[in-house]
């Protein structure tokens, strides 16, 4: 009976979770748009292998793809899907399908009629790329995510150094992660540890303080850094007044904003976790060990830190994941170099359509994510659950 309660849950995230994520992240392993526009010449292409002479009926097939998938609007994502590979051919795949439809009856296609559009499209590169993209499953998004391609013979190789990014902007996320979860440990730790030492109606106040962040919204918080940041913001006024500064800093978009930012959203997320394991700990304890002559610091840190740390485990563990996923916050206050890998997922989503490589940036980041849980679940012996 207890069991068929959590039916109604289970069914709901399973029907708006589980399937929608499973069915975006397999469109990272997925090949459907040249199949679905290029049978024939895929048909042709069976038993060639690059660097070989591409065969003679394969120019018709692949004329008569191109026309009719014009006239049924599937070329455009195929192009699109072999432009990633070889660069500049969505425009003449395109130019390539009106002049096969505008070819008199009868006309025979062959390498010169399609060089004469473009040189690239009667190569065997372009047909090695159609060939690695003909499905249903292909590791082309996954490894462009890694930072590596094939060759022409197929071998898996290092992408070019200028088009290595994906691998550095994973460092950087989790470089940012982790800093972000170090402030709000050094920030948090003192809160929560206060929470438990004053009375409870102070504690209580305090800790409207702290959930404070919760009530406002993240693009409203993260706006708001933005004004108090700025070069004419708050902060420098300040330290202008003072005499710190003779002139006003750069906080903004740049890596402190972020930091700043982040921790401030996040700050919560650490302080409670701290907060319910402190509030476990026996006073005695510390009573205990000053009265077996350990002074307060040697007390603190080998009898109060050890009972604290599965707190500290959960929520650093909770802010890092947290902080992986951030895109709003770096996108407002940070630079192009301070961008996560959140805001390449967004940007291939909404901007450049490549689903493709978005769901395999998302693949990796939740691979990432667990890869790290696990870790940490090891570390702490199952303890970071219980906390969380």
């Amino acid at each position: 009976m207890r069991r068929a309660l959590v039916l109604p849950l289970a069914a709901f995230l399973l029907v708006f979770f589980v399937v929608p994520l499973a069915g975006l992240l397999s469109l990272a392993v997925r090949e459907v748009e040249v199949p679905r526009a290029l049978p024939r010449t895929l048909a042709a292409l069976q038993g060639w292998q690059s660097p070989q002479p591409l065969p003679p009926p394969l120019w018709g097939a692949f004329a008569q793809d191109l026309v009719e998938a014009r006239a049924a609007s599937t070329l455009a994502d195929a192009a699109r899907r072999l432009n990633y590979e070889v660069n500049g051919v969505r425009s003449t795949l395109m130019r390539a399908a009106r002049e096969a439809d505008g070819a008199t009856a009868g006309q025979a296609f062959d390498a010169a009629f399609f060089e004469a559009v473009d040189p690239a499209l009667a190569s065997t590169a372009f047909f090695a790329a159609a060939q690695r993209a003909q499905g249903p499953l292909s590791s082309y998004y996954l490894l462009a995510s890694l930072d590596l391609v094939r060759d022409g013979q197929g071998r898996i190789e290092r992408a070019p150094e200028s088009h290595r990014i994906y691998l550095d902007v994973l460092l950087r996320t989790l470089s940012i992660s982790a800093t972000v979860t170090l402030l709000t440990l050094l920030m948090g730790f003192p809160v929560a540890l206060l929470l438990t030492q004053v009375q409870p109606r102070t504690a209580d106040w305090l800790m409207v303080l702290v959930l404070l962040p919760f009530w406002t919204s993240l693009l409203v918080r993260t706006a708001a850094w933005v004004v108090v940041l700025q070069k004419e913001g708050m902060v420098n006024s300040l330290l202008l007044a003072v005499g710190l500064i003779s002139e006003p800093l750069t906080l903004l978009y740049n890596r402190t904003g972020v930091l700043v930012a982040m921790t401030h959203v996040l700050l919560p997320f650490m302080i409670l976790p701290l907060y319910s394991v402190l509030r476990g700990i026996p006073p005695q304890y510390m009573r205990a060990a000053a009265s077996l002559g350990a002074p307060p610091a040697t007390a603190f840190v080998r009898v109060f830190v050890p009972l604290a740390a599965p707190g500290v485990a959960a929520g650093s563990l909770m802010v890092f994941i947290l902080a992986l996923g951030y895109y709003i916050t770096p996108a407002l206050v940070g630079g192009g170099s301070d961008q996560m890998l959140s805001y390449f997922v967004a940007t291939y989503t909404t901007d450049t359509g490549n689903w493709g490589l978005a769901a395999a940036l998302g693949l990796l980041m939740l691979v990432t994510t667990l890869v790290l849980y696990g870790a940490a679940h090891r570390l702490s012996r199952g303890r970071v659950m219980a906390v969380s």
